[in-house]
């Protein structure tokens, strides 16, 4: 089984999203194969909690793919209603290549 199809897994055990996607975007960064990834997850069990709870959950439910060499996780994270009112994650930025900053 794939990194993202783990973490595709670990995402539906863990909130029953009514909408999810995983998408591989390590080819755009430099740290290797299977290491950043975008994840929007649409749940009500996101409900009443503020961004930074949402991400600690998602990040305790990665923590063995953490360990394991998984490297970056942009978490768009969303209530059914705020999906309903968004309909769409933002692109995720350029990669900037750590110390090649410009």
């Amino acid at each position: 089984m794939s990194r993202q199809q783990r973490i595709e897994e670990h995402l539906k055990s863990g909130f029953s999203p009514i909408y999810l996607e995983v998408l591989n975007e390590s080819h755009n960064h430099s740290a290797g194969n299977d290491t950043h990834f975008k994840l929007v997850v649409v749940s009500a069990d996101f409900a009443g909690l503020r961004a930074v709870a949402r991400h600690q959950k998602v990040y305790a439910l990665m923590a063995d793919e953490m360990a394991q060499g998984l490297h970056a996780l942009a978490l768009h994270l969303y209530t059914p209603e705020e999906w309903a009112e968004s309909g769409a994650a933002p692109d995720s930025p350029a990669c900037r290549g750590g110390s090649k900053r410009g």
